[in-house]
């Protein structure tokens, strides 16, 4: 990014502070734990691999891009729709609405119902592209792992940091960026750009040219965007020049030097709070205020884990600092269920969870799956957006407004989505399928989050590149070229249903009683023949005429058969689950 694009009188080093600017120990003095913290979901679900996305000249191109938008505003001012996005960025049409439904997936209120959105919104938004994620941290013994992921691409080579070999295989992340580790680094990436950032939102000052900028409540409203206070004090609340606004009077516009001394000070005052928790972690000194802390249960009895390793669910209950993200962690061999009481806040992650079932019966805003192998993972209604990463033999059932799947192996997504599922990066023998369970508070749940069952365009996968540009990683010229493979469609008669007991107690008028998400018409003919079959084996075997000696044989036979194909299939451990139950 080039710095030199900044307005002078942004540029702190150019610029002495206002004297109604707060200084940082003030900021401190003031309240402790009002801590600046950057939007995560932004930088977790809000970026994407398109190249005439991402522009490295700082101000210089995207000023004249949102002075161009402006222009080309639709139906209400400041609004862009996807044609009018294309033709800005020249860009395909599907392109764009893939940027502006991103887009609407992270914003942090509700986006307009016919997919425009606001020029600052999508400016910002088109800044935060030239992001660079935190490199993990190699494993400590990676000759040891060496042989855990097969080299079957033609990139992995170049491609090895996109797979999960280094990433997931130690079961644990110390090996990997840590929460505070990796909001450190997002508010390091805002801090180095605010001047720029700032500038974009910025006008000039009426009767001043273009020499001295200013900030409106409005436009300072959109950082809002990127940044919020751990409390969710809003930042218009929090910022000392508009505060004590009138809300019938329009606010009195603010120097941009001063907004941005105010908005680098809090970053700073963050910054050196998440250092110290860091330091303190480094010298084994945790306690309840840590950053990434693991929590018990809040709600133990929703949980069921068989496990001969102790379980790694965790629930963020320090009141010091709200993540607003729950944690299931490092499950191995076992079965965990979650219900609304479980989880705190709008966010979940799944992260190393192996040879295991996962149960996420709630709604949720965003979900992540991260790292995981040979488990069952069924997330009941996300709202927002679900990413799944470097997973492999994993098989994803989920309900959710959009899902990006990415570095995945041989894992199956029965999905039930409102948006294309977006394929990135290195991905081999995936496949895809309708939805193909419910439970009793489903369509509930549905309806909480906005997810709209008629809809499910599971089978219209939109495929990017193999290369993800934001991480932070060198390729060979050409790589970044090519296309991610995509999804195959299951078989119709390799689809199955897949039950979940009913752990929410008695059934009310209103329980969901069966899949809201129609099946398409080859796999209810395929499910429909299958249940013929049954019921063709049930009634064979009851009419067969034996004395009572081979019955019991028969009998026996059958339960010999079905107990190995629970020992093999690993699904005995469910059933020790609902024993325990």
């Amino acid at each position: 990014m080039v710095e030199g694009q900044v307005e002078p009188s942004i540029d702190a080093s150019s610029s002495p502070p206002s004297v109604d600017a707060p200084a940082p120990a003030a900021t401190s003095a003031r309240s402790p734990q009002l801590l600046l913290r950057p939007r995560r979901e932004l930088f977790e679900h809000g970026l994407l691999p398109i190249p005439k996305l991402i522009f490295s000249d700082g101000t210089q191109t995207l000023a004249a891009l949102a002075d161009k938008l402006l222009h080309r505003s639709v139906s209400s001012p400041h609004r862009v729709d996807v044609p009018a996005l294309a033709d800005a960025l020249q860009i395909s049409l599907d392109h764009a609405r893939l940027a502006l439904d991103t887009l609407a997936s992270v914003v942090p209120f509700e986006p307009d119902p016919d997919g425009a959105a606001d020029v600052h919104d999508i400016v910002l938004f088109l800044y935060v592209q030239s992001y660079k994620r935190l490199v993990p941290r190699p494993h400590k013994d990676s000759a040891a792992i060496a042989d855990v992921w097969p080299s079957t691409s033609a990139f992995d080579g170049y491609l090895s940091a996109l797979s999960p070999l280094q990433l997931v295989r130690s079961n644990s992340r110390r090996f990997m960026p840590s929460q505070a580790d990796e909001e450190a680094h997002q508010l390091s990436y805002l801090q180095k750009h605010m001047a720029n950032i700032i500038t974009l939102l910025a006008e000039p000052a009426e009767g001043e040219g273009d020499e001295s900028l200013v900030l409106t409540m409005e436009r300072f409203e959109h950082l809002g965007f990127l940044l919020h206070f751990s409390e969710g004090i809003p930042l218009t609340q929090a910022a000392p020049f508009f505060a004590n606004s009138d809300p019938d009077m329009p606010a009195v516009p603010v120097s941009a030097a001063q907004v941005h001394d105010w908005v680098v000070q809090n970053i700073v005052v963050s910054l050196e709070h998440n250092a110290e928790k860091v330091l303190a972690k480094d010298n084994n000194m945790q306690n309840t205020a840590d950053l990434d802390v693991p929590m018990t249960d809040s709600c133990s009895s929703h949980t069921r884990v068989q496990s001969s390793s102790p379980p790694g669910t965790s629930v963020p209950v320090n009141s010091t600092y709200v993540t607003s993200v729950s944690f299931v962690e490092g499950i191995s061999k076992a079965s965990v269920v979650k219900q609304p009481c479980d989880i705190k806040g709008p966010s979940l992650k799944v992260l190393n969870c192996h040879d295991s079932v996962i149960y996420i019966l709630a709604p949720l805003s965003y979900a992540t799956i991260y790292g995981c192998s040979d488990a069952t993972i069924v997330l009941g209604a996300i709202g927002k957006a679900v990413k799944v990463e470097h997973c492999e033999r994993v098989q994803v059932i989920a309900a959710a407004k959009r899902i990006c799947i990415a570095n995945c192996r041989e894992c199956l997504f029965c999905l039930g989505v409102n948006q294309q599922p977006l394929i990135v990066g290195d991905n081999h023998k995936l496949q895809v399928a309708p939805f193909n369970t419910y439970y009793s508070q489903l369509e509930d749940h549905l309806a909480q989050v906005g997810v709209d069952s008629s809809i499910n365009r599971w089978d219209e996968p939109l495929v990017l590149g193999m290369v993800d540009p934001h991480d932070s990683l060198s390729h060979p010229a050409g790589v970044s070229d090519v296309q991610a493979e995509s999804a195959t469609c299951i078989d119709p008669d390799q689809f199955t249903n897949f039950l979940i007991p009913n752990w929410f107690g008695a059934d009310s008028p209103q329980s969901t009683k069966y899949n809201p998400f129609p099946l398409p018409e080859i796999y209810r003919a395929s499910q429909k023949k299958k249940h013929s079959n049954l019921t063709d084996v049930q009634e064979a075997i009851r009419d067969v005429q034996l004395d009572e000696n081979r019955k019991r044989e028969l009998a026996s036979a059958l339960h010999v058969h079905f107990r190995d194909w629970l020992y093999a299939s690993g699904n005995i451990r469910q059933l020790y689950c609902l024993q325990a139950d």
